[in-house]
């Protein structure tokens, strides 16, 4: 069960090895852990994709994928959770890790207005950066950890009840 929905949610592989900024991973590619869907590699790329989501950074894809890479994990199924973090979410997602690093440090929160300009990003980065940051950082830990157990827990709870309800078993 665990594994077909999340077969739906993987974008296909030949498509990703095809991408141009994945093949820049060359025979890396080739790790056949980096394309098999099991539990150990699922909960893995939710943990790597999650904590990708939550890096303020532009080709959070590219990140993902070169973090699946040394974890041996589903690199599709990572690549994919990135973009838990659209432009729809990335407002209120910032904000509230904003809030939490504010809370953490123990910081007031300053007065904040956008400004599509060079200098605003520069002024922003000194003002409202470290809070930023470090709630990022704390949000993508959580959230990594979070999913990793839960999809460890998810399938494990799958593999028992599919166990349980197969022909014959004394539970049917």
């Amino acid at each position: 069960m665990a594994r077909r929905v999340i077969r739906k949610l993987v974008p296909d592989h030949n498509k990703i090895r095809q991408s141009r900024a994945i093949r820049l991973f060359g025979s890396l590619l080739h790790d056949a852990n980096l394309w098999h869907l099991n539990r150990r590699s699922a909960s893995g790329a939710f943990a790597v994709g999650l904590f990708t989501a939550f890096i303020p950074i532009p080709f959070q894809m590219l990140v993902a994928a070169a973090a699946a890479i040394p974890f041996r994990v589903n690199l599709p199924l990572s690549v994919g959770l990135v973009w838990v973090s659209n432009p729809i979410t990335m407002p209120p997602m910032f904000y509230l890790c904003y809030r939490l690093g504010n809370w953490m440090l123990a910081a007031p929160p300053q007065p904040f207005t956008f400004e599509l300009s060079w200098q605003w990003l520069v002024d922003s980065v000194s003002t409202i950066g470290p809070s930023l940051l470090l709630g990022c950082l704390a949000m993508g830990t959580i959230a990594s950890i979070i999913s990793y157990l839960l999809i460890r827990l998810l399938w494990r709870q799958s593999v028992v009840n599919a166990w349980r309800n197969r022909p014959g078993s004394r539970h049917s």
